[in-house]
């Protein structure tokens, strides 16, 4: 995974903090404490503001947003990327929004809007109510920001068994953006009250996320932000965290046992099966998971 040491990065895409908006809206893709308080990200899609003492969804207590400058300043070409984590995070969100701006424009859609990334370390408020880091990473429909502890990754690893990696960081932000662009085609709005079950419309549109998450990795090194296509020791390290926080393995190690009826966002199998659908053809029109079995 690397960056083109003159491609120029675009900062002003990721932020540093939080700042103070008002309460409402579920945010998807997130986590929630489990039966047994392990923390579980990317597993429970949850309002953020049901992870504070009493539920509030008030705004009050934010980090607060560091100045836009702070990442200008450090992140401004792909050489910056391969040496920093926060630089690395800047150029995947670049080439994502890259890809899904033209995919958009190619297939006559609506024109993509940016979301930006918002770095975070222990609270943060947002469209969807206050956050702590025990969310892990999630994407907040009310005002179209992905959310991202880069702690989270050290969890993936120590708690869930992933192997991590810098790919295994881009396929969560790939995820992420995923649930961007459902939002801008109005295809969250399809899940409706049908979000627990293994065949429940929240887990076909995580598993979509995971798709499009897939169909970016085929599509990055044309975005101009890679020397050249990921190798396949990448798509491992994606893989691997793909299935580390399948339904059915989260369950497992939380639980004891697997509970299809709990699931809220696919198992181990079928998260794999549905990045590789992505990434093998490249297409977001491959990823209907809403047609048929999944």
């Amino acid at each position: 995974m690397d960056f083109r040491d003159d491609v120029d990065l675009d900062a002003s895409q990721v932020e540093e903090g939080g700042g103070g908006f008002p309460g409402g809206g579920l945010a998807i893709g997130g986590g929630v404490v489990g039966v047994v308080a392990l923390v579980v990200a990317l597993v429970l899609g949850v309002n953020p503001a049901d992870l504070l003492s009493g539920g509030s969804s008030s705004s009050g207590g934010s980090t607060g947003a560091r100045p836009a400058s702070d990442l200008t300043s450090r992140c401004k070409k792909g050489s910056d990327a391969d040496q920093s984590e926060k630089c690395r995070v800047v150029g995947v969100v670049n080439s994502v929004q890259k890809y899904w701006r033209d995919a958009f424009a190619e297939r006559g859609k609506q024109p993509y809007r940016n979301a930006r990334t918002v770095l975070f370390t222990d609270a943060v408020s947002t469209g969807c109510g206050q956050a702590s880091s025990a969310v892990g990473p999630f994407y907040c429909p009310a005002d179209s920001r992905v959310y991202l502890d880069l702690g989270f990754f050290n969890e993936l690893e120590s708690k869930f068994g992933a192997k991590g990696g810098p790919f295994a960081q881009a396929y969560v932000i790939g995820h992420e953006y995923g649930h961007h662009v459902q939002n801008l085609l109005g295809t969250t709005r399809r899940v409706g009250g049908d979000s627990q079950g293994a065949d429940s419309a929240s887990v076909r549109l995580e598993l979509q996320a995971d798709c499009y998450a897939g169909v970016w990795a085929k599509n990055a090194v044309d975005t101009g932000f890679y020397e050249s296509p990921f190798t396949a020791a990448d798509i491992q390290e994606a893989l691997d965290a793909a299935a580390a926080v399948g339904d059915d393995r989260i369950q497992e190690r939380t639980q004891g046992r697997v509970d299809p009826e709990g699931w809220t966002h696919g198992s181990s199998r079928q998260r794999v099966k549905w990045f590789t659908t992505g990434y093998k053809t490249g297409s977001p029109a491959r990823c209907d998971t809403f047609s048929g079995a999944v």
